[in-house]
């Protein structure tokens, strides 16, 4: 691995989500099993995690469909969350290097969704 590019970078991997039903139940199910409290929650998002660590999210999904695995006929559902300190500038470095905004930000003073180039979701946010 090349130290050449050993600065600092703005971003920071914060956790990853998993679509679902009823995130406060899949929350309970996490929390209990690693030992994570909850760090931030709404009616449709949950978040798990502790200081300095990534975390675990869990996003609330109207037409959730439970994977089928290992039957691809529904496939999993899970995204990476990237904090950032600064939305706006870490949005703008995102997109250029092959990011794509979507229409539709559910919130976007606290996240916002990307799609990478081979078109995953992912999100940037300041919670973490």
């Amino acid at each position: 691995m090349s130290s050449a590019h050993a600065s600092a970078r703005p971003f920071r991997f914060a956790a990853v989500t998993f679509d679902c039903p009823d995130p406060a139940e899949l929350a309970r199910f996490y929390g209990e099993v690693f030992g994570l409290p909850v760090v931030y929650s709404t009616d449709d998002f949950v978040l798990l995690g502790q200081d300095g660590a990534a975390g675990l999210g869990f996003n609330r999904l109207a037409d959730y469909r439970r994977p089928t695995w290992p039957d691809p006929a529904q496939e999993k559902q899970a995204h990476i969350e990237v904090g950032v300190d600064d939305l706006d500038s870490a949005e703008a470095e995102l997109l250029a290097l092959g990011a794509v905004k979507p229409e539709g930000q559910p919130q976007p003073d606290r996240w916002r969704v990307l799609l990478d180039p081979a078109g995953h979701p992912f999100c940037i946010t300041t919670l973490v």
